[in-house]
Order: structure tokens, then sequence, then C-alpha cells
């Protein structure tokens, strides 16, 4: 298989599904939480197919690898009414938590098959190379790095949902305006002014420590429950 092919595969794979349980996450708890919305439009499931966005899935995602800056992308968002949850600004900033969490659980089965990937394959295995490997490394690396992305408190990302909960009424209108802009602001803060100014990494420093923090102790974990 030609390098670029299967570094495509043991990326995009693991993004597609880190993604879709992300998404399926939110509309899980906005059903437990009195919003049937996700569950009537039949997006709770984890058929790919069902959530993928051809741009901010596959094609986005790609480019942004391929040119080493920070990698996010999208699925189609998973519809969820805050009008129909039974305490909409409490309940919202759960929806949105929901996400994260996920990739969070996702990140840690990831490091506990790797860890049993290595004890049945021989502790001298190399991961680089081995498919189940790359791609369970990527699994473990896209859900971290999904998690602590989508928590960035610009809209229309999940910690702007969770800012705008925390917020009293009046500063939570105004934060909300933010969101008419869509992904025009996160794209000008993540990925035009690295551009323009290469000292300027919001991502790295925000995210690389919690980043690294996480994969050390989750792989620890992953260690120790696969010694059970």
């Amino acid at each position: 298989m030609a390098p670029s092919l299967y570094q495509a595969i043991t990326l995009i794979v693991p993004l597609v599904f880190a993604i879709v349980f992300h998404e399926v996450a939110h509309g899980l708890t906005a059903r437990a939480l009195g919003d049937p919305t996700a569950y009537e439009a039949r997006r709770l499931t984890l058929n790919p197919l069902r959530h993928i966005d051809l741009l901010g899935t596959v094609i986005l995602p790609g480019l942004l690898a391929f040119a080493h800056l920070p990698v996010f992308g999208w699925a189609k968002p998973v519809p969820v009414d805050m009008r129909r949850l039974r305490n909409p600004r409490r309940d919202m900033m759960m929806v949105a938590a929901a996400g994260p969490l996920a990739n969070l659980l996702m990140a840690l089965a990831a490091a506990i098959g790797l860890a049993f990937l290595v004890r049945v394959q021989g502790e001298g295995m190399a991961l680089d190379g081995n498919f189940w490997g790359d791609n369970l490394v990527n699994f473990l690396s896209l859900n971290l790095y999904l998690a602590l992305f989508n928590l960035i408190p610009i809209p229309p990302f999940d910690g702007s949902h969770i800012i705008e909960g925390l917020l009293p009424s009046p500063a939570a209108r105004i934060y909300r305006r933010a969101r008419r802009w869509g992904m025009l602001v996160p794209m000008l803060v993540l990925v035009v002014l690295p551009m323009l100014f290469p000292g300027f990494n919001l991502v790295g420093r925000l995210i690389d420590p919690p980043f690294h923090w996480l994969g050390d102790h989750m792989l620890a974990a992953g260690n120790w429950i696969a010694s059970l």
C-alpha cells in the first residue's frame, strides 16, 4: 500500500469514528434530558454515513494534516432543540460536555486496546507500520485532541456552550451572537493567524500540555487494565 494512502486510511477512519461517537453522545444526552430531536431525526446511530460531512469530516482534516496545521473537523451536527430540554441552560451545558467526555472514554478504550495488542504480539513489537497499532494510536490521539479542542470556548465549539451556561443571562445573550459567524472565527484564529504569524500557536499553548498529560496517564491506565 502506498505510504500516502496508508496514512490517509489510518488517519481518516479513526477520525470519522471519533467524530461520530462525539455527535451521538450529544444526541443521547439531549434525549435523556428531555429533547428527542436527534432521535426523531434518526441521528442516534453509529452509521458514519448519517453523520459525515464531506468537507468537514474528510477533506479539511486531510488537507490540514498534510499541511502540518492543527487538524480539526466536524460532522453534520446532531440536532438539539434547547427549548425542549427540561432545564435549558443547565442541560445544554451537559449536552455540550457529553461530546468531549465520549472522546475521552474512546481514548481510554484505545489505550486499553493498544496495551492488549502489545501483549498479544509481544513486548518488542513496533507499533509504527502495524496497521492495527497505527489505527489505535491515531484513535487515541484524535479522541484526546477532539475532546480538548472542542472545549476551547470559541463558538461554535462545545466549550462555548459551557461558558454560555455559566455566564449571567445578559452576558450569555451577547456571547451567543458570535455563533452567527459559524466556523469563520475558529478558522481565523486556528488556521489563518498561525499562517500569517508563525509564532501564534493558540492550539499548542492550550492543548499540548493537557494532551500529553492525559495521553501518558491513559496509556498507563491501559497497561494497568491489560495486566489484571
